[in-house]
């Protein structure tokens, strides 16, 4: 079954993206969840038609590449996000909103798959490479906001990480404690040759 992802979806493809999946996989989790829509022949044409005009702003040559990653070495990007209060985002920002972002603000398209960075769970301040063309390489600036906020110095940043990692550290310290209790269990079988050799001395007493 043909769909259109509306969201990136892991294993699967990038939001915007035509699909062929399972019925069942589509029917059941897809389309209830509003990951995708069905793929009609009508709205696969409209997306070939909006990616046939973005086609005309990307990279065809290596001048041209040099002035797009001129451009975009002076763009700096910026998504408010919901965040909770360590800094962890409650959703994410793809190299798919990266993207679209460019175009948006920009008006350059680039390829998703060469925007040289993992899906984002932080907020923070983010250096981007995106290639651009064979050789060209361009480096975008973004920063990544809490709804409604701003950007905290690095520092703080920095300690709002350490204190979500620290917090997570108990359950996974559990094990070690166990493991250490469990050694003084060997003590008493440490002491059995005492009580064997006890007998051998009472007998040369007798004797």
């Amino acid at each position: 079954m043909e769909i259109i992802l509306l969201q990136d979806v892991d294993k699967i493809g990038l939001r915007g993206e035509v699909v062929d999946v399972k019925r069942g996989y589509a029917r059941n989790f897809l389309l209830p969840r509003r990951l995708a829509e069905v793929a009609t022949s009508g709205k696969v044409a409209e997306l070939k038609k909006i990616e046939s005009q973005r086609a005309r702003h990307e990279a065809r040559t290596t001048e041209q590449a040099g002035k797009i990653a001129e451009l975009l070495g002076k763009t700096v990007l910026r998504f408010e996000v919901k965040a909770g209060p360590t800094g962890a985002l409650f959703g994410s920002v793809t190299t798919t909103d990266i993207a679209d972002e460019l175009w948006r603000t920009r008006k350059v398209r680039v390829d998703r798959r060469k925007i040289g960075i993992d899906t984002i769970k932080r907020i923070g301040r983010y250096t981007v490479p995106i290639d651009v063309f064979d050789g060209v390489i361009a480096e975008v600036k973004m920063l990544v906001v809490p709804e409604g906020g701003e950007l905290p110095p690095e520092e703080e940043l920095a300690a709002l990480e350490a204190a979500e990692l620290a917090a997570a550290q108990p359950e996974s310290a559990e094990p070690v404690g166990a493991t250490a209790e469990v050694e003084p269990e060997a003590e008493p079988a440490l002491e059995e040759p005492v009580d064997v050799d006890e007998p051998e001395a009472t007998e040369e007493a007798e004797a």
